[in-house]
């Protein structure tokens, strides 16, 4: 456990520096930008080369690009220097030709993901996308580039590179505030207003994309091209990919369901003189805010324990396997129930603080603290289910999470098709939000059980028992937070001074206060923890 610790530390604070400049970014391109159709036509542009990129690579990166690696380093007798840059020159031509062919297609790719958008903006949205699509190609080569590295055991530089990125749109935003003034009037919006916005997107992802290649080259790696492709080992990659591509699949089908229903959702809100934005933004911005625990803490002791968790499953080594998974999840537990709970309480607080800003009123970011609220119910059971899906993966197996994926993605449409025909436009959002919770509480309880059944237990019991103390130590920590919260918006309001007294101190005292009781009540992760921070503030 003290090796994870240690592993997911050094990934930690790079993913919190990482994340902290990810949220700045998009304050700033929200500021920029607003949260209504030019708010919706842009982040629907900007999530595209992240879908295609996750169809073709992405999403085999940890379920079968990463073991596929390790495997060759340890069967091949040039420690799989050859089979990883055959890997790098596929995924290069496969990618630059996607990025290609979606610059020619951006526009039926735009109708695909959204509804009711007036034609001026799909004719935006597609013009963005035209501009951000290039991105899947420098996509590619940094995350095979981060996977070489991961098996090396080199995390810092993945985790650091993404700075790089947020840096460069955060200049881009703050220049299109200075020449803009900040508008989200999408009619008004020019062609080289949105060159800056598209172009400069891209650009960030350029530079990421170097940092990791000055990365791997530092750690020894050579690039050749290699067009050998016959006989190499990748024809294992192409059979195990393809199941991972049809979960990626499944769960894109669903990605279009939401996009779609909350786009429809915006635009309605808007007719009915919804005074904020109630559309696919808000629901995005939520969203990205629920991943800061999560890929702050649960992600770093993913990428830790998947290469070990693989060759422990290369050498039938199953009950290492288990204690590495078990250690991974009271970890990761051990600190994302906490984050869960207070998100759940101070949602809005974190949200007026980042986006009530120049073209967002308080009220576009309180409704987006109010989605966040909904999805901290998920971070548990979401965690969760990652960490259960790298069980499977680790023994090669990527069948099991497609199946899974099918039924996760049908369960989650249902559930939001059905809540967006029942509650009014302003409230769907929250609806998708709560779908998304109630999936994976289904989720991670159905996967758990595949997953014990594969390795001979996963100490169901005993995880249990822990985070029931967990939580018993977490709710009076919530309780603290909300004390504070209805003091300081009885006295201060909720704009950004109240909001960061707010978190300042009912996130802050909440957070000592449950590390207190979690040492008394004698969690070995959290004590761990504890013990490993005050060592280094000793030194």
């Amino acid at each position: 456990m003290n090796r994870l610790l240690r592993a997911g530390a050094i990934m930690a604070a790079g993913t919190m520096v990482s994340r902290v400049t990810g949220f700045l970014r998009t304050a700033v391109i929200a500021a920029a930008i607003g949260t209504t159709l030019l708010g919706d036509a842009y982040n629907v542009a900007y999530q595209i080369p992240f879908i295609l990129f996750d169809l073709l690579i992405g999403g085999m990166l940890s379920s079968v690009i990463v073991p596929s690696i390790v495997r060759a380093q340890q069967r091949d007798p040039d420690g799989g220097v050859a089979y990883e840059q055959r890997l790098m020159t596929l995924a290069l031509l496969l990618l630059v030709s996607v990025a290609t062919l979606g610059v020619l297609l951006a526009r039926p790719i735009i109708e695909l993901y959204t509804s009711d958008l007036t034609p001026r903006g799909v004719e935006v949205a597609a013009t963005l996308a035209r501009y951000i699509l290039p991105q899947i190609a420098f996509f590619g080569l940094g995350a095979i580039a981060g996977a070489i590295l991961n098996t090396r055991d080199r995390f810092a530089a993945p985790m650091w590179a993404p700075v790089l990125n947020n840096l460069v749109v955060i200049g881009v935003g703050l220049t299109y505030i200075v020449i803009v003034g900040g508008t989200d009037d999408i009619n008004e919006v020019t062609a080289g207003e949105l060159a800056l916005l598209g172009l400069g997107t891209t650009a960030g992802i350029v530079a990421q994309s170097i940092a990791l290649v000055i990365a791997l080259h530092r750690a020894g790696f050579r690039f050749r091209p290699r067009f050998d492709f016959r006989g190499s080992g990748l024809g294992e990659l192409a059979r195990l990919g393809g199941w991972a591509l049809a979960y990626v699949a499944v769960y894109q089908v669903g990605f279009v369901v939401t996009t779609n229903l909350a786009t429809a959702a915006g635009v309605r809100a808007a007719a009915e003189g919804a005074d904020y934005g109630a559309g696919w933004t808000p629901y995005n911005y939520a969203y990205q805010l629920f991943q800061l625990p999560y890929g702050i803490i649960a992600v770093s002791v993913i990428t830790a324990m998947l290469p070990r968790m693989s060759r422990f499953a290369a050498e039938g080594r199953f009950d290492s396997v288990r204690e590495e998974f078990a250690s991974g999840v009271r970890t990761v537990c051990s600190l994302i129930v906490p984050g869960g709970v207070l998100l759940m309480v101070l949602g809005p607080a974190v949200t007026v603080l980042i986006f009530s800003h120049g073209a967002n009123s308080t009220e576009d970011a309180i409704y987006i603290g109010n989605v966040l609220q909904v999805f901290g119910l998920a971070l548990v059971p979401f965690s969760l289910f990652q960490l259960l899906l790298r069980v499977f993966y680790a023994l090669g197996d990527t069948r099991t999470p497609a199946f899974i994926a099918a039924g996760n993605a049908t369960f989650n449409a249902t559930l939001s098709v059905l809540l967006y025909l029942v509650l009014p436009a302003r409230y769907t959002v929250l609806g998708l939000a709560l779908s998304f919770a109630v999936t994976y509480v289904v989720s991670s309880a159905v996967t758990w059980m595949l997953a014990s059944r594969r390795v001979g237990g996963l100490g169901g019991r005993h995880v249990l028992d822990g985070l029931g103390r967990m939580y018993g130590a977490a709710v009076p920590c919530a309780a603290l937070a909300l004390g504070v919260l209805w003091a300081t918006r009885g006295l201060l309001g909720l704009d950004a001074v109240g909001a960061i007294v707010m978190l300042a101190a009912g996130g802050g005292l909440g957070a000592g206060v449950y590390f207190v009781l979690a040492n008394r009540m004698r969690i070995p992760e959290v004590k761990s923890i504890v013990g490993m921070v005050a060592g280094r503030l000793a030194r």
